[in-house]
């Protein structure tokens, strides 16, 4: 479970962040998670503790926003969630795909008191 790792560093990121802005508290962590970005978002909550304990962000609220992972497939060009499609092409049943969205993790909002 890589999922503590990542928000190790992160906690650490925004510790500077709001260091250099003179913020002592954060009240809430916005982070959007991508379906295909390999991070588990059940796994990311479940850490969460773990990761802000004896921190600064120890009472911080996480919230995850999970992006859907839409891809296009190189074959016929169909765009479609690769997720609830099981990896593979609705409609040609190919599996070679360009990924558009939900590779990746971003903070999208970092709420200061």
């Amino acid at each position: 479970m890589h999922e503590l790792g990542v928000l190790n560093s992160m906690v650490h990121t925004i510790e500077r962040i709001v260091k250099e802005q003179n913020v002592t508290e954060v009240s809430k962590l916005v982070i959007e998670v991508g379906e295909l970005s390999g991070i588990v978002p059940r796994y990311l909550e479940q850490s969460w503790p773990a990761a802000s304990y004896k921190t600064f962000m120890e009472q911080t609220e996480l919230e995850l926003i999970v992006i859907p992972g839409i891809v296009k497939c190189k074959g016929c060009g169909r765009v479609f969630n690769a997720v609830y499609s099981d990896l593979s092409c609705p409609d040609c049943g190919g599996s070679d795909m360009e990924i558009l969205e939900g590779d990746d993790m971003i903070i999208k909002e970092i709420v200061c008191c």
